[in-house]
């Protein structure tokens, strides 16, 4: 039997999440992700694959973050015509992400026609609206933790990741022989979600390292962000924070609820202004059972905040001169109406921009993070004068300490472990400790290596 496994994305960086298993010449794709960030990176988008798309048998995701299933619409668009397996909340999920993100593509490159500040004439979406809705037919729901048969003695398993809503470990096994993906490690302990399914062994093992060169601050979250809400609160300011719509921007809910129940902090008006996360927020709601929240703490999180959904209401909140909390995407502020928000906010030091987690590198949050006074948004530099600040505790990934934790359940050491989804120095450090501290064979891989597996 010949079996191959090719990182195409991933790999020195936490973008574009693909990897192609071939066992004996048939192909499955687990994650479909959109590279973002760098320009560099963005390229590899438009990028044909080292194979036809046709030839794939299936697609597994492992959740619904765009970094991993955002390239599916462009995928089917270009001929893969297989299933796409995900569990239930994977699916509901990537109806409101992956629509929305080929909205925002369609938006971005008709304001970037209309304005003339792109290199290309014209500029052109990956897909469009229609590509991503299309491509949501090949879905195919599994529950957790129930095999699902993939063909010729090829079989898949669900298991619970953390990390987001629907999120999973994905073991696919053949011949006596598996291999575990992590996709993105959810936290133990999370006050939102399940902790990670406890595993004790896979022959080969392709674990994220997002956070693998750091540890989470040991911090109430709820006292950070106390502290910040009520410093820019006395001083007039709006707080404004780029959160990612799946995940990040309920647990921020769930902490300003919890914070205005105690009376921590002032009754400001909180607007959740980015209808992909109102949508993802009332489908965190329907899948009680997947997630630690009560329905009465759903429910509670979904009436702090006012929505906003309609376009005028968004660019209303900033004539709005009341001090307030704005919550809307993207987390890393590469596209949405986070943008809008900023160029009005940012340049004004009585405001303060709250980031809720990584940043990577090529991104505007990151830059922003990093200190830079000044980014690029739509063409113009944009000054940088608000208070900036990044919650690295609300990170919904396993930080390197935990991840060694969660490797420590294994009984049987895996005959290697692949390193992906980090940043070169992320992913290294890693690397060194799980090879320090359990004594198990690690490599690194780079993009575009395929490599046999015994």
């Amino acid at each position: 039997m010949k079996v191959h496994l090719t990182f195409l994305g991933g790999v020195g960086t936490v973008t574009g999440s693909k990897y192609l298993l071939e066992v004996d010449g048939r192909r499955i794709l687990i994650d479909c992700g959109l590279f973002q960030g760098f320009k560099q990176l963005r390229l590899r988008n438009w990028v044909a694959l080292p194979f036809d798309p046709a030839s794939l048998e299936g697609v597994i995701l492992t959740h619904a973050h765009l970094d991993h299933s955002g390239y599916i619409p462009h995928l089917v668009r270009n001929g893969f015509k297989g299933p796409i397996y995900a569990t239930s909340g994977t699916r509901d999920l990537c109806a409101v992400l992956l629509s929305d993100s080929g909205h925002l593509q369609e938006r971005d490159a008709e304001y970037a026609n209309r304005r003339g500040y792109s290199k290309h004439r014209p500029a052109k979406p990956l897909y469009t609206q229609d590509d991503a809705n299309v491509s949501l037919e090949q879905f195919k729901p599994v529950p957790f933790e129930q095999n699902f048969d993939l063909g010729k003695n090829l079989t898949a398993r669900f298991l619970p990741a953390g990390h987001i809503l629907g999120a999973s470990l994905v073991r696919i096994t053949f011949a006596g022989t598996s291999v575990l993906f992590s996709g993105d490690l959810g936290r133990p302990g999370s006050a939102t979600m399940v902790d990670p399914a406890v595993v004790h062994e896979a022959d080969y093992l392709v674990v994220e390292s997002t956070y693998g060169d750091r540890r989470h601050e040991q911090v109430d979250v709820e006292d950070r962000i106390a502290d910040i809400v009520n410093r820019v609160a006395s001083r007039g300011g709006t707080i404004l924070i780029p959160a990612f719509a799946v995940g990040r921007a309920q647990s921020i809910l769930f902490h300003v609820q919890r914070l205005k129940a105690d009376k921590r902090i002032p009754d400001l008006p909180v607007f959740l202004d980015s209808p992909m996360a109102i949508n993802a927020s009332e489908i965190f709601c329907d899948h009680m059972g997947e997630h630690r929240l009560t329905a009465d703490q759903c429910h509670a999180i979904c009436r702090v905040a006012t929505y906003v959904r309609r376009a005028e209401d968004s660019k209303a909140l900033d004539s709005n001169v009341m001090p307030k909390i704005i919550i809307s995407a993207s987390g890393m502020a590469t596209g949405g109406r986070i943008l809008h928000h900023l160029k009005h906010f940012a340049p004004d030091a009585r405001n303060a921009v709250l980031f809720t987690g990584f940043q990577a590198g090529g991104t505007r949050g990151g830059a922003m993070t990093a200190g830079a006074e000044t980014v690029k948004v739509h063409g113009a530099n944009l000054p940088i004068r608000a208070e900036v600040e990044n919650l690295h505790m609300l990170s919904a990934h396993a930080d390197g300490d935990e991840i060694v934790g969660w490797l420590g359940h294994f009984q049987a050491t895996p005959r290697q472990t692949f390193i992906t989804h980090g940043e070169p120095a992320a992913s290294d450090a890693l690397r060194f400790k799980i090879e320090e501290t359990l004594g198990w064979p690690c490599s690194v891989p780079e993009y575009r290596d395929r490599i046999a597996l015994e």
